[in-house]
């Protein structure tokens, strides 16, 4: 897998794993899959950190979410 692409779908998780917290909060429920993807999504990451030789800088993240978008698109 692609340093870039496991970076995005890292981001993507994480961000939609949000919701899913705040519905076990507020429904009282202890927040067992809400963890199991966060673990998902920091393991993406990390992943991603450990292969790009260099890393990545946060002014990078917008272009690397479009070179991965594009890789994808027709």
């Amino acid at each position: 897998m692609d340093a870039d692409l496991a970076l995005v779908l890292g981001l993507v998780v994480a961000v939609l794993m949000v919701p899913s917290i705040l519905s076990a909060v507020v429904d009282g429920r202890g927040p067992r899959v809400p963890v199991v993807t966060l673990l998902i999504a920091g393991a993406l990451v990390l992943y991603a950190l450990w292969i790009k030789p260099g890393g990545y800088q946060l002014s990078t993240l917008p272009d690397v979410f479009v070179r991965v978008v594009a890789q994808f698109l027709p």
